[in-house]
């Protein structure tokens, strides 16, 4: 295993180092490591992923994100706890496709098995910035490749409980029929814009895959949550498209702060049409706590943003 403790030094952990190493020491039959396994049997880098492998997972194994509801993904630092809990873990699952920009030098430090859910999919690429021509790593924001992210999540199950294997393939089916429905519903929602409606405006360019999917011209202010706020180009460049196309709301997303979206707002005189969840659920008790509900509630908010309309 390669040194944490330098790691952890690299990552600005200096004083809770000794900490996560005496941890880390323990004998596996330590209370400490027994309960942080079965805590977090199975690790997702995030919310989403952690709500799409519980319900293939089932009630055999517990699934936990690394991230809390309402964390940002992309700039996210592991913590020393986040170690503890990945040496602990059976299996890793991650996105994939420059997403957890932090990932590999996170698994090179634990022993756990690692599977990346965005494998197989049909990618977009990034347009512009620093990140040009590489993948949009928002691929579950289409419904058919969440198909193959189940699918993905299937196989790492069956590969790490074998005698399951029936089980796991029960319920991704079972899964994937949800997943068609809602984005059934999803395409009959955004089809209901009309044609001069059919632009969506967001701070993040996370929804490549969604405009994809249901014929949406799409603007945003930056193409990927690297930068804390957008430049005066990027601004420039969004009231311009806003204004050219008569665009009647503009949107952001939950995780970002929406300043600049509102500076646009102001200049072209579109509305804020709603807040879109992408990189994180929410809490239980708040508008999308599972992955489907994200789905539903995004389409829901486009089309009555877009419409002036109240959300159902």
């Amino acid at each position: 295993m390669a040194n944490i403790q330098d790691w952890l030094s690299l990552t600005r952990w200096p004083v809770v180092a000794p900490l996560a190493l005496t941890m880390f020491a323990a004998p596996a039959c330590t209370n400490a490591s027994s309960s942080a396994a079965e805590e977090a049997p199975v690790l997702t880098t995030f919310t989403v992923l952690a709500d799409m492998t519980r319900n293939v997972a089932g009630d055999e194994f517990d699934v936990v994100s690394l991230t809390r509801p309402g964390a940002e993904i992309h700039s996210y630092e592991p913590t020393p706890d986040d170690l503890v809990r990945g040496q602990d873990a059976h299996l890793i699952l991650a996105n994939g496709l420059g997403l957890e920009a932090w990932f590999t030098q996170f698994t090179d430090q634990i022993d756990a098995p690692t599977a990346t859910l965005s494998d197989g999919v049909e990618t977009i690429p990034i347009a512009e910035g620093a990140h040009e021509d590489q993948a949009n790593p928002h691929a579950w924001m289409s419904p058919d490749n969440a198909h193959t992210y189940v699918d993905n999540i299937r196989d790492a199950l069956t590969d790490l409980a074998p005698e399951n294997a029936a089980t796991f393939e029960s319920n991704a089916e079972a899964y994937k029929a949800e997943i068609s429905e809602v984005g059934e519903y999803l395409s009959t929602e955004l089809d209901t814009l009309p044609e001069e409606h059919r632009a969506l405006v967001t701070c993040e360019g996370a929804f490549s895959y969604l405009a994809r999917d249901a014929g949406l011209r799409e603007q945003y202010l930056w193409p990927v949550n690297a930068e804390t706020e957008a430049t005066p180009r990027q601004v420039a460049s969004t009231v311009g498209f806003v204004e050219d196309n008569d665009v009647p709301a503009v949107f952001c997303e939950s995780t970002v702060n929406d300043d600049a979206q509102r500076q646009v707002a102001e200049e072209t005189g579109a509305r804020l049409g709603g807040e879109l969840y992408v990189d994180s659920l929410s809490k239980t008790d708040g508008p999308v706590p599972t992955y489907l509900d994200l789905l539903r509630h995004d389409a829901e908010t486009i089309v009555a943003g877009l419409t002036e309309q109240e959300r159902p």
